[in-house]
């Protein structure tokens, strides 16, 4: 017998951004106004939104831009998540002490306000890209504060476990927050091709892209939500031709099907997500119950040198 239906509404917003935080937040805050007419219970919002991708280049400048936790930004999102009466999913750039920086996701539930964090696990370091300069890598587990790492959020619909944009090419991480009981996989991103590539390597990275979220849902048995950016962000050292963020955010079910699938310009995807399909979909493909944990020591080792 099929699980009891359980639907959530789930709504992205793919924007452009820019330098001026407050030109970015209105734009943030007008599709989140839109998405909640429709009924959104949940919306998420890309990677850095409140501002423009500032890691095209080194600055030291830029740290300027970091605020607390508790800064004006989370400020901003709790109060449109209480007015509003849903869930948001947002992005910062946190400072959290002098020469401690994260690219964090905060989470902002309509009766609780922050009800939890996600600071980024994996950090590029790539041209264009240059994200190890900026921002520290989340905290690990330990003994002394095993809440850490990769570990989903409780609010009032349902356990997300968010993660964020370079971590979501890792199955390690889908994993253990599959395995924490995570209801739907999130990541917020800041992705997009070199202008020079040329039409094919775009195609190649773009399906990479898409496929390695979908694998996520399908090997762990939950929706997928992703939001990237949109628009071409000139290199400010000007060594490069910018990013041109290719977009594509979407939506889909546990078994990778796409619900919602986004272009290339500014837009919002919302869609019905029904969270029981995944006590469904893990009845027939029971891939938790059939794992050799025995046989995966070797997960936790750098490479495997014979």
């Amino acid at each position: 017998m099929p699980a009891s239906r359980r639907t959530l509404k789930v709504g992205v917003v793919q924007q452009q951004a820019w330098p001026d935080k407050a030109k970015s937040l209105a734009a943030s805050e007008a599709a989140i106004r839109r998405l909640a007419a429709d009924g959104a219970e949940l919306v998420m919002l890309q990677e850095l939104h409140a501002s423009h991708y500032f890691c095209q280049t080194e600055d030291t400048d830029l740290f300027d831009l970091a605020e607390a936790i508790d800064g004006p930004t989370t400020q901003r999102l709790a109060d449109l998540a209480a007015e509003l009466e849903l869930v948001i999913v947002g992005s910062i750039f946190e400072r959290r002490a002098a020469g401690v920086y994260h690219n964090t996701a905060v989470v902002l539930d309509k009766a609780s306000g922050l009800v939890g964090t996600f600071r980024k696990m994996h950090i590029p370091d790539d041209p264009g890209f240059y994200e190890k300069f900026y921002f520290t890598p989340g905290d690990a587990p330990s003994l002394q504060v095993p809440r850490r790492g990769f570990e989903p959020i409780d609010t009032s619909v349902g356990r997300l476990g968010v993660q964020v944009c370079w971590d979501q090419w890792y199955p390690e991480g889908a994993r253990l927050m599959a395995l924490a009981g995570a209801e739907l996989l999130l990541y917020p991103t800041a992705i997009g091709w070199d202008p020079r590539d040329d039409e094919a390597e775009k195609a190649r990275q773009k399906d990479a892209w898409t496929l390695i979220q979908r694998s996520h849902g399908v090997a762990n048995g939950v929706p997928v939500i992703v939001a990237n950016r949109v628009g071409h962000e000139a290199d400010p050292s000007a060594v490069s031709d910018g990013i041109q963020f290719w977009g594509g955010s979407f939506i889909c079910g546990p078994q990778g099907e796409l619900l919602a699938h986004g272009g290339v310009a500014a837009e919002e995807l919302l869609v019905e997500v029904d969270l029981a399909r995944s006590e469904d979909v893990r009845r027939i493909w029971p891939y938790l119950r059939d794992r050799r944990i025995d046989a995966y020591g070797d997960l936790t080792e750098r490479y495997r040198d014979r």
